[in-house]
């Protein structure tokens, strides 16, 4: 799995380049978010668009990657493929993450 992280003035946007995040990716996403996350300060947001497909394994890495977060440091989710979104609503996590339509949507506010 290959993570593209982006600086941008107001966030690092972290695109996942891959179109699953499962069990058999999972541990890899979670060890290189962490190793990401601990680089660099501040606003973190990950670009979904590429990812089709995320299981209960790759739920948990998303959910594990924003509780080893420092203080001061947040992760906000782009660009949700409508089956992944889904996946977000069913299990609520929509209402943990900040969520954007796009990852162009990254603004000061942290609204989007």
């Amino acid at each position: 799995m290959e993570l593209i992280v982006t600086p941008t003035p107001t966030a690092t946007v972290i695109r996942v380049n891959a179109s699953r995040i499962d069990a058999s990716t999972a541990l890899q996403f979670k060890e290189e978010m962490r190793s990401l996350t601990a680089a660099a300060e501040g606003r973190f947001m990950l670009d979904l668009q590429q990812v089709d497909f995320i299981d209960s394994s790759g739920l948990g890495a998303v959910v594990a990657s924003m509780k080893q977060l420092r203080p001061g440091q947040v992760l906000e989710l782009a660009a949700l493929q409508p089956v992944v979104a889904k996946v977000f609503r069913l299990t609520r996590m929509d209402t943990i993450f900040t969520i954007h339509d796009t990852a162009d949507q990254v603004s000061d506010t942290g609204q989007g």
